[in-house]
């Protein structure tokens, strides 16, 4: 008997998540020694140099488990949020607190509402829950239809994923939807807001999920310091959430979830303003040189809030293939339903004006 034959239909017919090419496998591949990667919306300066001194000191007693609760960790976290330690639920990246999420909440015959093009996990959690996947399409071609999402629920509904900033469209909805949503969505309904990239977010119309949490609504606010702290190598993640719904994830988890590195990089991570201010202010720079380089080539994207930018190009694997063979690994959106386009990190000045050149080249329209 093949093993596909004793697991749910869903999970079988599931396709694992692709992530963006590693450097080291364009190099092997196509004998490319200077490549540059700008796929996956990693922190271009690396991580804070105080977290990189307090994970180096910790590595003296990697013979030793971590502390399996994130007694401190959670703790720094709390406080950075004015909530009680109670409320946080530190995870292996978020990623982690999604699959839990749709492990507790979902299976056969119940269902989970998210935005088409919205990020892969929330589909592929829902499925290997046995869960009913409901993607709603995006109005105006990149923005989540916080209004047809609510249309969506049912009795059945158990979670609504939302990002905000989408990934990968960079694209946000703003207070009024939101509030609207909030309003429509029944206290059976767990609301996951996904805010991985909200620190780059300057829109004084963004909420911030944080503000509406109180003891009726079950929201979930989930957080990263893969992104702007520069710690997705070591895999942590976090969610803001009423004390019973984080009990609960306590429940599932496995145990030593987070490293005893990866809590210490966060801990001094989280004081190392000047790393943030700097990430933000090179960040800015990059979006603004990407987004008139794509203007003087004739080429459409949605305003990005994050630090990724979606570009249209035409033929998005073929342009791919032409960037990778000039040492340029950005990401192909072909599995995310948008075969014209790319999504594009903000890297360094140079590696951003590496992209140019190459996408110049592989455009035909070189200088």
């Amino acid at each position: 008997m093949k093993p596909q034959e004793l697991v749910l239909p869903t999970v079988a017919a599931l396709r694992p998540y692709e992530p963006g090419k590693p450097i080291e496998e364009l190099q092997r591949e196509l004998g490319i020694g200077e490549a540059i990667k700008l796929a996956s919306n990693e922190n271009p300066l690396g991580p804070s140099p105080m977290a990189l001194a307090a994970m180096r000191k910790a590595l003296d007693d990697a013979n030793r488990y971590p502390d399996g609760s994130c007694w401190a960790v959670s703790r720094k976290v709390a406080e950075r949020h004015h909530v009680a330690p109670e409320r946080i639920f530190m995870a292996g990246g978020s990623v982690e607190v999604l699959n839990l999420l749709a492990f507790l909440f979902l299976r056969p015959g119940l269902n989970a509402v998210f935005s088409e093009h919205s990020f892969a996990i929330y589909a592929l959690a829902t499925a290997a829950s046995g869960g009913e996947g409901r993607a709603v399409p995006m109005k105006d071609g990149y923005y989540l239809d916080l209004d047809a999402i609510a249309a969506a629920i049912d009795a059945n509904t158990r979670i609504v994923f939302l990002d905000n900033p989408t990934n990968p469209a960079g694209t946000i909805f703003r207070r009024a939807e939101w509030e609207r949503l909030l309003e429509r969505t029944p206290e059976h309904v767990v609301i996951v807001a996904d805010e991985a990239y909200f620190e780059f977010v300057r829109d004084p119309d963004y909420p911030d999920s944080l503000a509406y949490h109180d003891e009726r609504r079950m929201i979930v606010t989930m957080r990263t310091f893969s992104k702007i702290f520069g710690l997705a190598g070591v895999r942590v993640g976090y969610a803001v959430a009423r004390p019973d719904l984080v009990s609960l994830l306590h429940n599932v988890r496995q145990p030593f979830n987070v490293t005893s590195i990866s809590q210490a990089g966060v801990i001094a991570g989280l004081d190392d303003r000047e790393h943030v201010r700097r990430t933000l202010e090179v960040n800015a720079e990059g979006m603004a040189y990407l987004e008139g380089e794509f203007r003087r080539l004739g080429l459409a994207y949605p305003k990005s809030h994050a630090n990724f930018i979606l570009v249209d190009v035409g033929d998005g694997g073929a342009v791919y293939q032409k960037l990778l063979r000039n040492g340029v690994i950005v990401r192909p959106m072909g599995g995310y339903g948008w075969p014209r386009h790319l999504r594009v990190s903000v890297g360094l000045p140079e590696e951003n004006r590496r992209l140019v050149a190459a996408l110049e080249k592989a455009l035909g329209r070189a200088a």
